[in-house]
Order: structure tokens, then sequence, then C-alpha cells
């Protein structure tokens, strides 16, 4: 007998994102990010909603409305988040500006990274921090060093 550490179709590690509007996240992630609801669990009275999955390409993310018993709380609440989603998409251009569209605001425009990628950061209207991404250079771990420290040095000579 095998025992399933997981269900089908997911990550070990699946996100699990806290709200304060779950519902309206739900449709801001459908509209900005493609995101296929994949079901709900309304909270107790039929408030609020308690559990909802959503996939985003291959990806599952869980979300759920701030929960006092539990003690979770949105980054709203918080004034801040300490966490970000990094997410791969095929045209991060195009993403990043369907993303703005749908009422995200952006943080790094996109631009070209020393390692490989071209990314784009946006905050949702709910606080959480996305960074979108397209993968363009596939570079080891010493070419990665070498751009890092150029890039680090340009970053230092513009602060000046």
């Amino acid at each position: 007998m095998t025992k399933n550490v997981k269900p089908e179709g997911y990550s070990t590690a699946t996100p699990f994102l806290v709200l304060d509007d779950t519902a309206k996240a739900i449709d801001f992630y459908k509209r900005a990010l493609g995101a296929e609801e994949l079901f709900r669990m309304p909270g107790p009275a039929g408030k609020g909603i308690v559990h909802a999955q959503v996939k985003i390409g291959d990806s599952t993310l869980m979300l759920g409305d701030e929960c006092p018993v539990a003690g979770t709380k949105s980054p709203r609440s918080l004034g801040g988040t300490a966490s970000s989603i990094y997410l791969y998409v095929s045209d991060v251009d195009s993403a990043f500006k369907s993303a703005l569209k749908a009422g995200a605001k952006e943080k790094l425009g996109v631009q070209d990274m020393y390692w490989g990628d071209r990314i784009g950061r946006l905050a949702d209207p709910f606080g959480h921090e996305w960074t979108l991404a397209t993968h363009k250079l596939d570079l080891s771990p010493e070419e990665i060093a070498k751009r890092a420290q150029a890039f680090f040095a340009s970053m230092a000579a513009t602060s000046v």
C-alpha cells in the first residue's frame, strides 16, 4: 500500500493566501492572471470564504478570509506582507500589463535580471506581492555570480 502525502495534481508546497475579501480576490486573479477557480467553501452562515482554491498555470493556490480564531490576518490588516509569489508566465510583458489593467500596482517595472529571467513586480489590490517572470537564459551559478557582481556594482554607482 502506497501512502499518498498529497492529493493528485498538487505540489509538495502549496501557498495559502490570507485575504480580507477572498471572493473579490478570486475575481481579480481570474482577470489579472488567468486563474481558474477550482472551488470555494463559504464560511459559517454563508458569510465570507473559509477556503478556496485556484489554479494558475500548473500551480494550485489556496485562499481564505482572515480568521481571528486561527490568528490569520491579510496583508491589508497587517499593513504589509512578509512574502511574495514568483510566478512564471509565457510573456511577462503582456501578463504584467494585464495585471496592471485589472487593478494591480507596479512595484518594479519589467526588466531583464542578472539570473536570466525577465521580471516585473506588482502588488495585487489585496496587498499580496507577485513577481511575474519569463525565463530567458540558462546560466551556470558562476555566470550568475559574475553578472550579479556587475549588477550590484552598477546599482552602487547610481546611488552615489
